[in-house]
Order: structure tokens, then C-alpha cells, then sequence
């Protein structure tokens, strides 16, 4: 017997802010309540920062994804840090992520869906609410949209006036982008040869040399057919779309708008938000609030995910079963993607649901290591989950859609292992997060080369 609630029920009481009235987890304190009722206030004035329209485009996108016509190549900080807003530190990480995507589209023969952790991923869960340091207990830092990472009382408080700087810094970077990505800075002659000069760095030379000169000859035959940066747009711009994880909802509420062309409701903090692993209660205020707004949206489906409990989220935040409106994001770890993630492809596909799966390699995969308990992740257990990630779609019959990324675009050492074989005692070099550790440029580039040789043998298999 099926005991899920009936679709038209689902739909029933929402309303903006129909999520105070549920059960929140990972919301900080804030002393002054007054305060924090003016900032919503002041917020819930200012412009969009994205546009429904747009959203609708990424939806689109994503539900070609969904049919295995698209890849989504999702990444960026793990956490935004407001003393990291320059142009510099933008326009490299949307470069790296240009860079993997040409890589990708080659590798998958389909078009890549580029969705920046950016302009907004300033909140972070934490698994504690304080932490301790030398006998001194402090509220934990929840990102800079929330508090300070200075390890200080002052610093710790919750501020609510640090909405209004992140709404402004993400206003800032979109400009940035979207003059990036439409500027001719996204030619793909121009990403190509930023390729090239990667691969001939590279300690895998000889491995990649052939997966770019074959993307050399691709780009020299469309220029004979008359495909020009000068011709075609499509060659010349490319469409980029930002997202974050839906963790403040304060912020969020106040960013919602009604859409007067559709009736609809939008949260217009980003064309893109999830749900994390942490806040996926199904009468939770996270799943309250993103079932209402029609963006598309994500979760995270971490190893404590059951079938029929994921059935059920899946059932209350895409109860029409939307192509392209619900993605989940496995977050398994390498030694339990192989036995968690298949029972939910399976359950799943057995009840039809139009949903994008991504694979998260980054967060499963969280080591501590030395007396200090140094966050790091091993190169070789990413790749491993995204490897059982690709094995378990392709046993199960269902369609792998695309991979999600802590990374930078800066020549940081906070994951081990890669081309360069960064080791333990290399974290020290250039160790910069505030929260968990990205691929630095290279060991990103490394990633989407090693997924676009999966994507091209998966290919030849399917079509000999």
C-alpha cells in the first residue's frame, strides 16, 4: 500500500514564509530580533538579483539533462568569502569551469549545462552549533552571510546587516559573469587554447594531448563550415547560471518574488538552490520553503537516504514530476556510493520521476589528518566515487546527468593527490579555505579530463 500523501494535498497552505511554522535546523541565533525584522524588510525591497525567465531557461536545460542530451558541470567555492570579492578571484573560477566544460562537451558529445557554486554560497551547515579552541567555546562560523571566521566573540555574533553586503557582493559577481559569458571572454578558440597550455604543463601530457588536438580538429572543421566567434553566437557566448545551497531562509524569503508573467513565485537569490544533506526533513522548513518557488531546484542525497523516505521528498518538492525542476545530488563517499546509491536509482526509475542525477564526489570524501585534524580530500577517492557513480547508472539503466565540484580557479594545495601528486605535507603551502577544501585549477582541469574519457568510453559502449 502506498502511504505517500496524495499530490493535490502536497500543494495545499504555501505561502513565502509558510516555513516558520515548521521544525529549522542549521539556523544561527540572532541576539536582536528587531534587527533582524528590519534587514528582511529592507531586503524584501531591493531588486532580483536573477530573473524568473531565466530560471525557466536553466530548467529547460536541466531537463535535457534529465534524457542524457546534456552534461551539468556544477562548481565553485564551497563557501564565498567576502574578503575573496575581486575580479580576479571571479573571473579565474569561471574560467577553470569554462575550461572543464569545452573538455566535457567533447567528452559527451552533448551540450554542458555550467552552473556556478557562485554570487550567493555564503552560508555553510556545520555539524556543531560551537567549537572550541584552547578552553574557549564560540558560536561555530555558518559563512560570512551569517557571521565571521575570526575566531572571536565579536566576530562569532550573527549579524543580520552581513545579508545586505552579501546581496550587493552577489549582485557584483552576476554582473561580473554575465559580462563574461556574453563579452567574448567564453569564445571557445579563446578556452581551447587556455586548454592546450594546461595540457602541455601537465605531468599526463602525452594522456590529453590527443583529447585536445581532437578538439583542435572539431574547432578547425566548424571554422571551414563557416562556424566562426564572428558567425555564431553559440561560439562566441555561453549561457552560465548560479546557484547556492538554500541554507538562510531569512535571505531567501526576502529575495522571493511573484512573477507577473507566470503568477508564480521565484526565489531570486539564484537561478539554482539546494537542499543540503543536513536539512532534508521532510515537514522541515528547508523542504517547506523550496517546494513552493518554481525555480529548479536541488538535494543532497547523502548515505543515510532511504528509498522510500527519498520517494517521499521527491513526491513533495516535484509533485507534477517537472522535467528539469527536481536534481539530486548523491553525496555518498567512495566506500558507499557502490552499496547506497543503487536501491535509489532503482526506486526511483521504478516510479517514473523526472529527476537530474549529479554525483557529488567532494563531500563523502572529507578526511582529518595530523595533530591538527587538517580537512583534506584524497584525488584518487574522488575520482573513485565518480567512477561507481557512472557504474551504478550504467547497471541500473538510468541516466548519469552531470558532477558537482568544490573547487577554485586559485593554485591552492587543500586536496591531496592529482597529476602533480600533492602530498600531506604540501597543505601548508597554500591552505586558504575557512570551511572544506576545493581542487585547486589544475586538479580540477585533471577531473574534467579524466570525466570526459569516462564519458567517451560509456559513449562507445552504448553506441559501437
Amino acid at each position: 500500500m502506498d502511504t505517500r500523501t496524495p499530490a493535490n494535498l502536497l500543494n495545499s497552505g504555501w505561502t513565502p514564509d509558510s516555513w516558520r511554522d515548521c521544525p529549522i535546523r542549521q539556523v544561527p541565533s540572532y541576539p536582536d530580533e528587531a534587527k533582524l525584522a528590519s534587514m528582511e524588510s529592507r531586503l524584501s525591497r531591493f531588486p532580483p538579483l536573477v530573473f524568473a525567465g531565466e530560471a525557466r531557461r536553466l530548467k529547460e536545460a536541466l531537463a535535457r539533462a534529465a534524457e542524457g542530451k546534456a552534461f551539468v558541470l556544477q562548481g565553485g567555492d564551497c563557501a564565498e568569502s567576502f574578503g575573496d570579492f575581486t575580479a580576479n578571484v571571479i573571473r579565474d573560477t569561471f574560467r577553470v569551469l569554462l575550461q572543464m566544460a569545452v573538455v566535457l562537451t567533447f567528452g559527451g558529445s552533448v551540450p554542458v549545462v555550467k552552473l556556478g557554486r557562485m554570487a550567493g554560497q555564503f552560508a555553510k551547515p556545520r555539524s556543531s552549533d560551537t567549537e572550541t579552541v584552547g578552553g574557549l567555546t564560540l558560536p561555530s562560523y555558518r559563512g560570512d552571510i551569517i557571521n565571521g571566521p575570526d575566531f572571536s566573540a565579536e566576530a562569532r555574533i550573527p549579524d543580520p546587516a552581513r545579508m545586505e553586503f552579501g546581496y550587493f557582493q552577489s549582485a557584483g559577481t552576476l554582473n561580473l559573469l554575465r559580462a563574461f559569458a556574453s563579452g567574448g571572454y567564453a569564445d571557445l578558440h579563446e578556452v581551447h587554447r587556455w586548454n592546450l597550455d594546461f595540457v602541455e604543463r601537465s605531468p599526463l601530457v602525452d594522456r590529453y594531448r590527443d583529447l585536445s588536438a581532437r578538439i583542435e580538429e572539431t574547432l578547425a572543421f566548424m571554422a571551414a563550415c563557416g562556424l566562426t566567434s564572428a558567425s555564431a553566437a553559440q561560439i562566441r557566448e555561453t549561457d552560465f547560471y548560479t546557484s547556492h545551497e538554500a541554507l538562510l531562509l531569512p535571505y531567501e524569503q526576502a529575495l522571493t518574488r511573484l512573477d507577473s508573467t507566470s503568477g508564480d513565485f521565484y526565489a531570486c537569490s539564484a537561478h539554482f538552490l539546494w537542499i543540503g544533506d543536513r536539512t532534508r526533513q521532510l515537514d522541515g522548513a528547508h523542504v517547506e520553503f523550496l517546494r513552493g518557488v518554481k525555480n529548479p531546484i536541488g538535494m543532497k542525497v547523502g548515505p543515510s537516504s532511504e528509498p522510500d523516505d527519498l520517494l517521499r521528498l521527491i513526491d513533495r518538492l516535484d509533485p507534477e514530476n517537472e522535467p528539469g525542476r527536481l536534481t539530486l545530488i548523491a553525496r555518498m563517499g567512495v566506500d558507499k556510493v557502490g552499496d547506497k546509491l543503487p536501491a535509489l536509482l532503482r526506486a526511483v526509475k521504478r516510479e517514473g520521476r523526472n529527476v537530474v542525477w549529479l554525483c557529488d564526489p567532494m563531500h563523502g570524501n572529507t578526511i582529518s589528518i595530523g595533530e591538527q585534524k587538517i580537512k583534506t580530500r584524497r584525488f584518487d577517492s574522488i575520482i573513485g566515487e565518480l567512477r561507481a557513480f557512472f557504474d551504478a547508472h550504467a547497471a541500473e539503466g538510468t541516466i548519469a546527468g552531470g558532477t558537482h565540484v568544490e573547487m577554485t580557479g586559485q593554485d591552492v594545495t587543500e586536496c591531496v593527490g592529482g597529476a602533480r601528486g600533492l602530498s600531506e605535507t604540501d597543505l601548508g603551502a597554500r591552505y586558504e579555505t575557512f570551511c572544506d577544501p576545493r581542487l585547486n585549477a589544475e586538479q580540477s582541469l585533471e577531473l574534467a579530463f579524466l570525466i570526459a574519457e569516462e564519458l567517451k568510453i560509456r559513449r562507445a559502449r552504448t553506441y559501437p
